[in-house]
């Protein structure tokens, strides 16, 4: 059965959404997906379409989200539905929701340098299939300094301080680059590259997106062997998420 794909880009520009998001929607096909575009957070209106995925792709950059727009994602997500993206696209898409924040995984606090820093990603060597046979590679674009959930997988790490700055009096610390982690049944998969479409087109980032989208969506899978409402009935409560904004 062919999978279904929704990719939804907007914001700021500066992270060329709609480019990205063409690239993603030629990866995705190259998988044999079915695959929507979109550029209106309206797209997450209706909650039976949504769990009817296989994977949801946002990339929207520093905008605003209705809550009940995020209760939707959540739930299907919640229920197999698998969620992946890269960059400021996933984990600074809303930066005034933390139920946004606590089932991406992690949220953008700073990029010391900007744009133009030389970095290493450095794979950590693990059981995932992820990463496998990829090695360490240097990257020259904008290095992520993220507030992320210790429950995280971290598959990918860069080392700070590179670039100068008040957070260097610290001592080093190796901050993830990709991560997995789970949402109810559903499959998280994050990776802070992808700063503009360049980005993303290096071997080494499309890659580690091509295959963190197929392990995404292989959730939906997996979750038919589950009671779903047992899963994600109370996420309201839990959350903090019932009252819609």
């Amino acid at each position: 059965m062919t999978k279904k794909a929704l990719i939804v880009w907007g914001g700021w520009d500066g992270h060329e959404p709609e480019q990205v998001a063409e690239i993603f929607k030629g990866i995705l096909e190259e998988e044999n997906f079915q695959v929507e575009v979109s550029n209106s957070l309206d797209s997450y209106a209706d909650k039976e379409k949504l769990k009817e995925l296989d994977l949801i792709i946002p990339h929207w950059t520093m905008g605003e989200i209705q809550k009940k727009y995020v209760l939707n994602i959540s739930e299907a997500i919640a229920a197999g539905v698998g969620l992946a993206g890269c960059h400021g696209g996933m984990c600074d898409s809303f930066r005034n929701s933390v139920d946004w924040q606590f089932m991406t995984g992690g949220n953008w606090v700073a990029h010391p340098g900007n744009d133009g820093v030389e970095y290493m990603v450095n794979i950590k060597h693990s059981s995932s299939p992820l990463l496998e046979g990829l090695s360490d590679f240097k990257v020259v674009s904008e290095q992520y300094y993220l507030h992320y959930d210790p429950a995280v997988e971290v598959l990918a790490t860069t080392r700070f301080p590179v670039f100068h700055g008040p957070h260097a009096t610290n001592k080093a610390v190796d901050m993830p680059v990709v991560w997995t982690k789970r949402w109810g049944l559903g499959n998280v998969f994050y990776s802070s590259l992808g700063h503009q479409a360049n980005i993303i087109a290096m071997p080494e980032v499309s890659l580690i997106m091509r295959r963190g989208f197929l392990w995404a969506a292989d959730g939906k899978t997996r979750s038919k062997e589950f009671d779903v409402e047992s899963i994600y009935g109370n996420i309201r409560s839990y959350t903090g998420m019932g009252d819609s904004q």
